[in-house]
């Protein structure tokens, strides 16, 4: 009978380390998720695949030549993508990324709305803007080029960092659930040849940013006054006030409940 207890023991605890280490790498790996190293880590899971075929299949040339490459390319990984690491590392030290919570609907769509209304200001007055609002990737590295705020979003404040010839209007606004992290903060520029020789540097920045990370950036043009938005390296311009809106809660909140309602069915089943 002890025996048979031990093994029930020994069996509930095996479970829950295979269920404990599962979580982890899922949560690391939504942690990194819309960054520059997740493309990375898709090549590493490739070369994982190809090393164990070489061993198996005893192809000596080859399996020298990868395990040369495991043996420097995880330093070189570890120093190429370590502002994404460092932005990972951070949030894991905060309570919601490490158990999931989200923001309320009603608040985020407020917010949602005080940025569009802001955009809606600036292009009435033919300001230049760049307005970058965080998903999943923490947009660690591109927050610590700018000036820190951490302040409440509010149209009166964003209207005040883009008024031509103020110290921050340049750069871009960084928001991170719901609030101005940081202003004046320099985006990589797009290097894409299918964009048009038109676009000037503040929309080849919002396109940048969105090629390396899921982040969503609103672009408001100096010269024309015209809105546009970026994510996943793809731009769409001339939007009015109402469209941005319904774009922008479509991504921001119908996908996260959408990921929420699906996270709580596979907990149900």
């Amino acid at each position: 009978m002890l025996n048979i207890i031990k093994y029930i023991g020994l069996r509930i605890l095996t479970i829950i380390d295979i269920l404990a280490v599962t979580f982890i790498f899922y949560k690391a790996f939504m942690l990194i998720k819309g960054t520059r190293a997740i493309q990375a880590l898709k090549g590493i899971a490739i070369l994982i695949v190809v090393t164990a075929i070489a061993a198996l299949a005893r192809l000596e040339t080859l399996n020298w030549l990868l395990q040369r490459f495991w043996t420097w390319g995880v330093v070189a990984f570890v120093i190429l993508f370590a502002p994404e690491l460092k932005s990972a590392l951070a949030r894991m030290g905060s309570t919601s990324a490490v158990i999931g919570l989200s923001g309320n609907v009603r608040d985020e769509k407020k917010y949602i709305q005080v940025v569009v209304d802001a955009a809606e200001r600036l292009s009435a007055i033919r300001a230049g803007a760049l307005l970058a609002i965080s998903r999943q990737a923490t947009l660690e590295t591109y927050i610590e080029s700018g000036v820190s705020l951490d302040s409440e979003i509010s149209r009166e404040l964003l209207m005040t960092i883009f008024y031509p010839d103020t110290e921050l209007h340049d750069g871009a606004v960084i928001i991170r659930n719901g609030r101005i992290v940081a202003a004046g903060c320099t985006l990589p520029l797009s290097q894409s040849s299918e964009l048009e020789q038109s676009m000037g540097t503040r929309h080849r920045a919002g396109i940048g940013l969105t090629e390396e990370t899921d982040a969503i950036v609103i672009i408001v043009s100096e010269e024309s006054g015209a809105i546009s938005m970026a994510v996943d390296g793809k731009i769409t311009r001339y939007l009015n006030p109402q469209t941005l809106y319904s774009i922008l809660v479509d991504y921001l909140v119908s996908d996260r409940q959408s990921q929420k309602v699906t996270k709580d069915d596979t907990q149900t089943t």
